[in-house]
C-alpha cells in the first residue's frame, strides 16, 4: 500500500493525522509540546501523525484547542479551508428540532464513524452523536478532558476503561461519568457496535 510523503497511510485517519502534524508545525510545536498542552502522550500523537493510530473526537477536540484550531478544521478535503457558507436559518436559543430527512454530517476517524445528531443550538451545550465503532485498530490512549460523557450501547458490545478499570458493555448497558476521569472505548470483537453518546461540551 502506498504511503503518504510523511510517512502515513493513506485513509481517513491518516488525513487527520496529517492535518495534526500540519497544524502542529504552523504553531511551531514539537510533539512533546503539543503533548504537555493536550494532555495526550508523545507516543500517541506521533502514531495519529503516521496514520498508525485513530483519534476519537473528545481527544481531537483537546488537540484542537491547543493548535487554536476547531474539530472541523481536521475534516473536509483541504486542510484549514473552511466549508461553503450555509444560509443562516434563526433558531431559538433553547430549542432544535432535527428532522431524520433532513441528513446529518458524519466525520470519520479511524475505526469510529460519529453521526451528529442535532442541529446546531446557540445556547444549548450537549452534543449527542451516534457513534459506530468498527472492530480492530489500535487502542486509544485513556484521556480525560473537560465536560461530561454518557454512552448507551444499542448494538454489539465494546470495552470501556474508566480510571484504569475496564468494564464489558453490552446492548442496554450504559455509561456515565465526569470526563476529566481518564477513560477510552474500544471494540475487541469482530461486528460493529453502535453507541448512542452524549458529551459536553459541544465539539463543533
Amino acid at each position: 500500500m502506498p504511503e503518504h510523503q510523511d510517512g502515513a497511510r493513506p485513509g481517513v485517519h491518516g488525513d487527520v493525522g496529517a492535518r495534526m502534524r500540519r497544524f502542529r508545525k504552523e504553531r511551531g510545536l514539537t510533539l512533546r509540546g503539543l503533548a504537555a498542552a493536550s494532555g495526550l502522550s508523545i507516543g500517541f500523537l506521533s502514531q495519529v501523525e503516521r496514520g498508525i493510530s485513530a483519534i476519537g473526537l473528545t481527544a481531537l477536540n483537546g488537540v484542537a484547542a491547543a493548535l487554536g484550531r476547531s474539530v472541523a478544521d481536521f475534516f473536509g478535503d483541504e486542510p484549514g479551508q473552511e466549508a461553503p457558507a450555509v444560509p443562516a436559518v434563526p433558531q431559538p436559543g433553547h430549542f432544535t428540532l432535527t428532522r431524520a430527512e433532513a441528513g446529518a454530517t458524519e466525520y470519520i476517524s479511524g475505526q469510529q464513524t460519529y453521526r451528529m445528531l442535532s442541529a446546531r443550538g446557540p445556547g444549548l451545550v450537549l452534543e449527542p452523536l451516534l457513534v459506530r465503532i468498527a472492530p480492530g485498530g489500535r487502542r486509544e490512549d485513556a484521556y480525560g478532558h473537560a465536560g461530561e460523557e454518557f454512552a448507551f450501547v444499542l448494538e454489539g458490545e465494546l470495552i470501556y476503561e474508566v480510571d484504569g478499570v475496564e468494564h464489558r458493555l453490552r446492548p442496554g448497558d450504559s455509561v456515565h461519568l465526569r470526563s476529566t476521569v481518564p477513560h477510552s472505548m474500544y471494540n475487541d470483537t469482530d461486528r460493529v457496535t453502535t453507541v448512542v453518546s452524549v458529551v459536553t461540551p459541544r465539539l463543533f
